[in-house]
């Protein structure tokens, strides 16, 4: 969040991959993101979505319903 901050940024949307390809979520991405949404209220920057990136796809962990309700 130290960029989100500095930017004074109202939210941020968090990206990463998975080399293999697979863009299913891991329980560590599920539970990191959970912590993440929680930091965000605590500093007020909204976690926006979280992509998970793999090969020539992408997961949205919100579009999903994954930790986001």
């Amino acid at each position: 969040f130290k960029s989100a901050i500095r930017k004074n940024a109202a939210a941020v949307i968090i990206v990463h991959n998975h080399p293999s390809g697979d863009t299913t979520a891991s329980p560590e991405d599920i539970a990191m993101t959970h912590e993440m949404v929680k930091a965000g209220e605590l500093l007020s920057v909204e976690v926006v979505d979280h992509l998970i990136i793999g090969g020539n796809r992408f997961l949205s962990m919100k579009n999903n319903h994954i930790v986001f309700k």
